[in-house]
């Protein structure tokens, strides 16, 4: 669950920087006037990846080599399972 917090518009007029900073480090904040909530800031989801940039990403991947993969594999997990 996202940590809540609330603040005054004057508090975020004066302190609009601190309140930024608190929402990006994923503190929900609802902002009041005159006792009465009338807006939320919310951290923004981090961005997505395009196709072409996971395509990219794939084409410069080492090569996979079966065999080494097999003997890691084989160090890691007990054979007796």
């Amino acid at each position: 669950m996202a940590v809540m917090d609330t603040v005054t518009i004057r508090e975020l007029r004066n302190r609009g920087g601190e309140v930024v900073d608190r929402v990006e480090a994923g503190v929900h904040v609802t902002v009041t006037r005159d006792g009465r909530p009338v807006a939320e800031l919310r951290p923004l989801r981090p961005r997505g990846l395009r196709a072409a940039e996971l395509v990219e990403r794939w084409r410069r991947l080492p090569p996979l080599d079966p065999g080494a993969l097999r003997q890691d594999i084989d160090a890691l997990i007990d054979n007796e399972l």
